[in-house]
């Protein structure tokens, strides 16, 4: 019997992590390419070490004709008319990593329908940015332009995993790096109380993993995230009583400023209130009825955060925020 071969571009991100071991149990054979060095006892995993997007390394592993390609990679707007139909003509089934940020805050629940950014927003700065809401819409016109129907897009709400922890826009280095350090972290008050979907990367893996090799998910698009969100607040909440974290709640302004005090520079912003200052609460049914998987089998943020958080090892050197080191002192 014929074992189907799965390739997956990024294969050390978040969410690749956990769908690779998860496919190589249901007996696919898997080859990951990632930037850094990556290892596997399992014998249907097969890692290689390199960029994925040099056209050699690229075509020499395309060229093998996998029955799937899984692609986490990120393709600003000028490498997209290259890449993806290199993909799209060596494989049966291209699955697409787009994001929950290319939804406008117009809808709740959000839905794979709901209304993109790229297609609604008044902004003309973002319209005419390669932000990267915008260059993930301008990435999903694409396959929808193509006649052969051989993609899958999916769209992840914010995924936590193994050294990725979010709060807000904050990621690991500044929640529990700063935990970990005896450090408070800023937090912008104007998203304490908006609702958020941060989905486990060992569901979510799988999730997409289930939309491998099926028709029904050729030509379409889903969300793959849990159903469960939280408010911003709540979600501090759970980082104070797993590592100590506790949050400063300060104005939008302030908290931009420590991000990055360049206001030509308008990505930290949009991140912010292009997302995080939306009602992001996620509609899955789709992807659970093409899966198969249950809502109620998926695990609870606290307990998600808390597997993770806990397994981070001690010695990390994180990256110092300076200035948001000099802001709290600031405020004594």
């Amino acid at each position: 019997m014929k074992k189907e071969k799965i390739l997956v571009f990024g294969a050390g991100g978040a969410m690749s992590q956990y769908m690779i071991p998860f496919l190589a149990e249901q007996g696919y054979q898997v080859d990951g390419v990632a930037l850094q060095e990556l290892k596997s006892e399992h014998p249907n995993i097969t890692y290689t070490q390199g960029n994925a997007k040099d056209f050699n390394l690229r075509m020499e592993f395309l060229s093998r004709n996998y029955d799937a390609v899984v692609d986490f990679l990120v393709y600003p707007s000028a490498e997209i008319p290259t890449m993806l139909p290199m993909i799209l003509d060596h494989t049966d089934q291209y699955v697409f990593l787009s994001s929950g940020r290319i939804y406008d805050n117009l809808e709740v629940p959000v839905k794979e329908t709901s209304p993109r950014l790229i297609d609604t927003s008044k902004d003309p700065y973002l319209l005419s940015s390669d932000d990267y809401c915008i260059y993930k819409g301008r990435a999903e016109n694409l396959l929808h332009s193509m006649e052969r129907k051989n993609w899958t897009i999916v769209r992840p709400a914010t995924t936590y995993s193994y050294l990725r922890y979010q709060l807000v826009t904050l990621e690991a280095a500044d929640t529990v790096g700063r935990a970990r350090a005896g450090k408070k972290a800023v937090v912008p008050i104007q998203a304490k109380d908006k609702p958020a979907t941060l989905s486990w990367g060992g569901d979510v893996g799988p999730m997409i993993g289930n939309l491998l090799l099926k028709d029904a998910a050729l030509g379409e698009t889903f969300n793959v995230n849990s159903a469960e969100h939280r408010t911003w607040g709540e979600i501090a909440e759970y980082y104070k009583d797993i590592c100590g974290l506790e949050s400063v709640w300060v104005d939008k302004e302030d908290y931009l400023k420590i991000l990055n005090p360049n206001l030509y520079n308008r990505a930290p912003r949009w991140q912010l209130e292009y997302a995080r200052l939306f009602n992001r609460i996620v509609d899955n049914s789709k992807a659970l009825a093409v899966t198969g998987m249950r809502q109620e089998d998926m695990r609870p943020l606290y307990d998600g955060l808390k597997h993770e958080i806990e397994r981070t090892p001690r010695d990390i050197q994180w990256r110092v925020n300076q200035r948001m080191d000099d802001y709290l002192a600031a405020m004594k």
